[in-house]
């Protein structure tokens, strides 16, 4: 598996490539937004490390480059803030992590890890549910007369959802499994997902996803 890092902090940097890499992982380093989005393309790489401050551009601005290039392309924010507005951004750009400085590199590649591992394991299935299909391989979304393209996060999350179906699943636990841990921004972010899933299937009258006050969501599919 290959990782792209950009840090403009060129001792951590190296730090930080040196442990991901006698991990197992080929590494890749730019020193900057400019020379890592350069890098983007050579390296293809399947998860990337995004520093959030860094000059020529910034980590926000590289990782809506990346996105628009490759949509499924998993994202990890770092960043010496932890201002609510940066926590937001960054999980609407569709970072699927966002850790703050200081952090032990451990736990940066127990995320890298994590990410990969729910990115990459079912990459080949395909879900179905009433007259819905979930094609994750390519990310799209058939639903009666509709269909979508949706985001990795969408489809992971919609994925566990039809895994469960008909069964209550607690937001702590989808959470955990979705997005690695149970946090309150994460939590919002988790409702706007689940409110464009409930818009992308609206047209199948035959499912449901119901929020259970208190508890979290289930994916309810009713008899025909």
């Amino acid at each position: 598996m290959k990782v792209l890092i950009a840090e403009d902090d060129r001792d951590f940097g190296n730090i930080l490539s040196q442990y991901i890499s006698i991990s197992g992982f080929s590494v890749t380093l730019g020193r900057d937004g400019k020379e890592a989005w350069d890098l983007f393309g050579k390296a293809k790489p399947d998860i990337c490390v995004l520093d959030v401050m860094m000059p020529e551009m910034d980590g926000f601005t590289l990782a809506e480059k990346i996105k628009e290039a490759q949509p499924d392309m998993p994202v990890i924010f770092l960043t010496a803030k932890s201002l609510k507005e940066d926590i937001l951004r960054g999980l609407k750009i569709g970072a699927d992590d966002y850790i703050t400085k200081p952090f032990d590199p451990e736990v940066l590649l127990l995320r890298i890890n994590n990410i990969l591992k729910r990115t990459y394991s079912y990459a080949n299935d395909e879900y179905k549910i009433s007259n819905t299909v979930l094609k994750y391989n390519t990310l799209d979304l058939i639903s009666g007369c509709s269909k979508e393209k949706l985001t990795l996060k969408e489809a992971q999350l919609l994925r566990f959802l039809i895994i469960n179906k008909n069964k209550i699943l607690a937001r702590e636990d989808i959470l955990t499994e979705i997005w690695g841990e149970d946090d309150y921004f994460l939590g919002r972010s988790m409702d706007v997902f689940i409110s464009r899933l409930r818009k992308y299937v609206s047209d199948d009258k035959n499912i449901d996803i119901r929020t259970v006050r208190g508890t979290g969501f289930i994916l309810e599919e009713t008899d025909k």
